[in-house]
C-alpha cells in the first residue's frame, strides 16, 4: 500500500465539513470520494464556464475514455518521468482452480496479485495524451496547426492523500493546440491571461506562477530545474487549506516532445510543437466551496450569475 500524504489540520477540516455537508462521499480510499448533488451541479457549471471562454478558438471537439493503450503511455517516455504517478489495469486470464483460489483469498483479504496479468489498457494521467497519437494518424497539419477541445475526463494520478484537494482520480478540463511553435506559444500566452481573468471572475484570489512537474528521481530534478528554467509550465495558484496555495489550472509547453514521439509535422514537414492548457475541475469546485461556502444557495449573486449563464 502507498504511502498516504499527510494532511494539514486546515486540509482535514475542510475535508470533514465536505463530507458532513454530502458534497463528497467516503469510500474508505484516501483521495478517492464519490461526488453530491450540488459538487457536481457546481463541476459541471465550471466546466462549462470554460467551454464558453474558449468558443472564440473554434477548437475541435475530441472525448475519450478514462483509459489509454499501454503501448502511449511507454511512447511518451512517461514510466521515466512519473513512475511514481501511474496506473496499471491488470485483470485475470487464470484457470478455474486459480478464480477460485484467488476468490478465497480476497475474500479474506489478502494479496490475491499473483493470478493478476497486465493488459494492454492503463488509466489515462492526463487528458490531453491521448490526442496526439489520434491527430498524428491523420498525417501532416494545415498551417496554423489546429486546436482541440479535449473535454473533461477523469484522470488517475496515483498520490494518496489527505488533502481533499488532491485526488487520486478526478476531472481534468484540457485544452490542446497543436501547430508552428510561435502559433503554440501566442495561444499559450493569451490563455494564461484568460484563465486567470476567468477564475478570478467566480471570485477566487488566484496568481499565476511558474512551476514544474513532480518528476521523478535524480534526472527529474534536472529536467525540473530546466523546465523552471525555460518556463514551460505555468500554475494559476489560488489558497485552499493548508500551507501552500494549490495549483487549479496548469499550461504546459511540450515543445517537440510528442511530436517526435508520434511524428506530428506540418504540412511543410517542419515538426509541429504543442501546449494543454489543463483545468483542475474539482480544485476549482473545492476553491468555490472553500471561499464562499458550502451551501450553493449561500453563494454571491455575482458568482452564480457567471456560472449559471445560458
Amino acid at each position: 500500500m502507498a504511502d498516504v500524504r499527510p494532511a494539514s489540520p486546515d486540509q482535514a477540516e475542510l475535508l470533514a465539513e465536505l463530507l458532513e455537508h454530502r458534497l463528497l462521499i467516503a469510500t474508505g480510499v484516501p483521495g478517492v470520494y464519490g461526488r453530491g448533488g450540488d459538487f457536481e451541479d457546481a463541476r459541471e457549471r465550471v466546466a462549462a464556464l470554460v467551454t464558453r471562454a474558449g468558443t472564440d478558438d473554434r477548437p475541435e471537439q475530441l472525448r475519450f475514455p478514462p483509459v489509454m493503450p499501454r503501448h502511449d503511455l511507454e511512447t511518451v517516455g512517461y514510466l521515466k518521468s512519473f513512475p511514481h504517478l501511474a496506473g496499471s489495469i491488470f485483470s485475470f486470464e487464470g484457470s478455474e482452480s486459480q478464480a477460485a483460489e484467488q476468490y478465497e483469498r480476497a475474500c479474506r483479504h489478502e494479496d490475491w496479485s499473483e493470478f493478476q496479468d497486465m493488459t494492454d489498457l492503463v488509466l489515462t494521467p492526463a487528458a490531453c495524451y491521448p490526442v496526439y497519437p489520434a491527430i498524428a494518424a491523420r498525417g501532416p497539419l494545415a498551417p496554423g496547426g489546429l486546436t482541440v477541445d479535449a473535454g473533461g475526463s477523469y484522470v488517475f494520478r496515483h498520490e494518496p492523500s489527505g488533502d481533499p484537494a488532491r485526488l487520486q482520480m478526478f476531472h481534468q478540463r484540457e485544452i490542446v493546440r497543436l501547430g508552428e511553435p510561435e502559433t503554440v506559444q501566442e495561444w499559450r500566452e493569451v490563455w494564461r491571461h484568460r484563465a486567470v481573468e476567468l477564475l478570478g471572475s467566480l471570485g477566487l484570489e488566484v496568481q499565476l506562477e511558474v512551476a514544474t512537474d513532480p518528476f521523478f528521481g535524480r534526472s527529474g530534478r534536472m529536467l525540473a530545474a530546466s523546465q523552471r528554467q525555460q518556463q514551460l509550465k505555468f500554475e494559476v495558484v489560488t489558497q485552499i487549506a493548508g500551507p501552500e496555495p494549490t495549483a487549479v489550472a496548469s499550461f504546459n509547453y511540450h515543445q517537440d516532445h510528442f511530436a517526435s514521439s508520434y511524428g506530428l509535422r506540418m504540412a511543410d514537414g517542419s515538426e509541429a510543437h504543442t501546449a494543454c492548457l489543463g483545468f483542475g475541475l474539482e480544485r476549482i469546485t473545492i476553491a468555490l466551496f472553500r471561499a464562499h461556502g458550502l451551501e450553493l444557495q449561500g453563494w454571491p449573486a455575482a458568482v452564480r450569475d457567471r456560472l449559471w449563464e445560458r
